[in-house]
């Protein structure tokens, strides 16, 4: 017998061995099976390899955890909640919005995601006002501040905060900044050092226990959260680079949407960001009251609600599923990538034919292509189902926001695709509030100028090679 056959017949018995355990172990979603055990068909030693890295699920074990009096004292607020709404006996500031109990009870029972009802929010959705307005507040700390973004670049605008929290850092503030290794691995060390050496602490979420070798690297932390003093939070879409202030050729300028939050929803920011830190560092944050000293001075209802690969439930894809099934009058969604799974394909299609006025608007230029190819192939089954689908033609839209009925809104770092939901950590803020939601729906429509409507007749001329690559996307897009 020849190695040739040898080697072939070692790698059929693998790839046999590997399919067995996707279909029969890893109780994995049929589309996302289906999708895996293509890519072994037809690539068996790289999909091998492929699977390893980009395939495998994450230890049953809780990744998070934080057994002191603060996550006890959140899930007896939690409890006292639930009992209150079940009851009849919460005390809701907007009664208009007492329809939305389902919504706010879905994300109190499935990811203690406290309602708070207390909160001012300040909307950006342009990088320069965002960031003018995070450097305003970091400059004003003066106990704490705590940073994690997905992306943090060494460029102008990173060096810019750098240079602000090895300042704030200097003044005895505490400053902690975590980042995404899959999402900043080209950050420098050098970058990194230099605010090490000035007493900022730096961790990095999932880094490689071996250089260079991450199997985790598929799991991202895809969150951005800014937390001042523990009174001031940002939530929302923009990443740390210059790119997010539209200073990159290729993307021109970047439409994204952020919040700035005060009031009791902040706390609830807070110990999200704490679990994420305890997470990555040895270094753990303990319970103190000072993280928690939120100043409450509105009457915006508010809910942080976070999901992750580590989470039997999809809680922002229920949040998104439970809020488009309540919609009488429309839905607005914007999102830089559409490959809804089939639940939340049904979802929108029974509204648009229930006649709920359901509006879509994607980007018009990839930053991922096979994500791309996908979003192209799920948007014509939304437009044969009625929906308006808009392109934006003014440089990059990356905003993930949905407003039903102008009353209630969500806005966050969870697209529109199974990578999000699934495997992804995401964080995004629930809005419960009529000027809030409206004022949202006023800057949909403002990008609606900037855009072009995409029609059934339009669509129905695209090329074969784009039909080709859509296609083939769309079979990859459960594990894209």
């Amino acid at each position: 017998m020849s190695f040739l056959s040898v080697f072939f017949g070692f790698i059929l018995f693998f790839n046999i061995a590997l399919a067995l355990t996707i279909i029969f172990l890893e109780r994995k979603d049929p589309s996302s099976t289906w999708a895996w055990l293509m890519v072994l068909l037809f690539i068996p030693i790289v999909g091998f390899i492929l699977y390893l890295i980009f395939g495998r699920r994450l230890s049953s074990q809780r990744i998070f955890t934080w057994d002191t009096k603060s996550k006890l004292g959140v899930k007896r607020a939690v409890q006292k909640q639930l009992r209150a709404i079940e009851e009849n006996n919460f005390n809701f500031k907007h009664k208009e919005l007492i329809e939305y109990k389902d919504l706010y009870y879905l994300h109190l029972r499935n990811n203690d995601a406290l309602f708070t009802q207390d909160n001012s929010v300040e909307i950006y959705t342009d990088g320069e006002k965002k960031f003018a307005a995070l450097l305003e507040d970091l400059e004003k700390a003066e106990d704490h501040i705590h940073l994690l973004y997905y992306i943090i670049r060494h460029d102008k605008l990173g060096m810019k905060i750098a240079d602000v929290l090895i300042r704030k850092a200097s003044e005895g503030v505490e400053v902690r900044a975590l980042y995404d290794d899959m999402g900043s691995r080209g950050i420098s060390k050098k970058f990194l050092n230099r605010m090490r050496k000035a007493g900022v602490q730096v961790e990095s979420f999932f880094p490689p226990k071996i250089p260079k070798v991450n199997l985790k690297i598929n799991y991202r932390n895809h969150r951005k959260l800014a937390i001042i003093d523990g009174t001031v939070g940002y939530i929302g879409g923009f990443n740390i680079g210059d790119e997010y202030l539209g200073h990159n050729k290729k993307f021109g300028y970047w439409r994204d949407t952020h919040l700035r939050i005060s009031g009791d929803a902040v706390p609830n920011m807070q110990t999200r960001f704490i679990l994420d830190w305890n997470q990555a560092s040895r270094n753990d944050i303990m319970y103190e009251d000072r993280y928690f000293a939120a100043e409450s001075d509105g009457d915006v209802g508010v809910q942080i609600v976070s999901s992750g690969p580590d989470s039997d439930w999809e809680q922002i894809k229920n949040g998104y599923i439970k809020m488009i099934m309540t919609a009488k009058e429309y839905v607005y969604i914007q999102t830089p990538y559409f490959i809804p799974d089939e639940s939340l394909r049904d979802a929108l299609r029974i509204a648009v034919l229930s006649g709920v006025d359901v509006k879509i608007m994607i980007p018009n230029k990839p930053d991922h292509p096979f994500v791309y190819w996908a979003t192209l192939s799920y948007i014509g089954d939304l437009l044969n189902a009625g929906a308006d689908v808009y392109i934006y033609q003014h440089g990059f839209l990356h905003a993930k926001t949905i407003v039903v009925d102008g009353k209630i809104a969500s806005v966050g770092t969870a697209n529109i695709d199974v990578r999000s939901f699934r495997l992804n950590f995401e964080v995004n803020a629930f809005l419960y509030d009529k000027g809030l939601a409206e004022r949202l729906v006023e800057a949909f429509n403002d990008d609606v100028a900037h855009s072009t409507i995409m029609t059934r007749k339009l669509y129905a001329k695209r090329s074969l090679g784009v039909r080709f690559k859509e296609s083939v996307s769309r079979l990859l897009s459960p594990i894209l």
